[in-house]
């Protein structure tokens, strides 16, 4: 698990590649070759194995970090290098907090590479997304409560990931401001509404990695900008 800890520190900017959207190869390529720090492969809904296996085989095409995030059982798939399983915090119901994770323990147990596993405590913050509808989340928290679920992710529960997520939104900053002030140990991923440069760097000025993903499918050349914006963005040091 440390080991795994240790991997994912260097990454500042990471693209999630969605396998029920298209993308052609040359818009995948300039993606892989854009610097990022790693990619994701994930999505809330129309995940498959089959989808799944064909993204990865375009994506082993390039030499960098490849992680699943697996959202539906039927979609777990070997060969990634991480594989970041997310329990939703502010969900009312508990299946997706504990429920499908010991169900896919039921089933997979023996084959499970622990080692290549990380957690991610979800906090599900835009109301209209699919993630929010899907889950129930509850998504009208405000900093302190968006801050106390992440305490619990960081010093109850140990988890090496909180992850912001306001998937098809930019987030609130303030509330991103609250959470980052308390986050201590895990790593901090903030993903939702990053559309260019600006949302990238005020992302990234609060959170230790921050997720691109929707851009990549409305305006690539925008999304390849978001890297470097990214990683020339100083983060604010909240222990002065």
């Amino acid at each position: 698990m440390n080991e795994m800890r240790q991997k994912i520190r260097p990454w500042r900017h990471v693209f999630k590649l969605d396998p029920d959207r298209e993308l052609g190869e040359t818009e995948l390529e300039a993606v892989c070759l854009s610097g990022t720090d790693a990619v994701l492969i994930g999505g809330s809904t129309g995940v498959t194995y089959e989808n799944t296996v064909a993204l990865l085989a375009r994506v082993r095409q390039y030499e960098l970090p490849c992680a699943l995030e697996i959202s539906d059982l039927e979609a777990v798939v070997p060969g990634f290098d991480l594989y970041l399983i997310p329990m939703v915090l502010n969900s009312p119901d508990t299946d997706w907090v504990l429920g499908h994770h010991r169900r896919a323990i039921e089933r997979y147990g023996s084959l499970i590479p622990w080692e290549q596993v990380l957690t991610e405590g979800y906090i599900v913050l835009n109301g209209d997304s699919s993630v929010a509808r899907l889950t129930g989340a509850d998504s009208s928290l405000g900093g302190e409560g968006a801050a106390a679920y992440a305490q619990i992710a960081d010093k109850l529960m140990s988890l090496p990931v909180v992850y912001l997520e306001y998937s098809g939104a930019f987030g609130d900053m303030e509330t991103v401001r609250a959470v980052r002030e308390t986050v201590e140990h895990s790593q901090l991923f903030y993903g939702g509404g990053i559309t260019g440069e600006a949302e990238a760097e005020q992302a990234a000025a609060l959170c230790d990695t921050v997720v691109a993903g929707n851009i990549i499918y409305q305006d690539v050349q925008q999304a390849l900008l978001t890297v470097q914006a990214v990683k020339r963005t100083p983060k604010i040091d909240f222990t002065i």
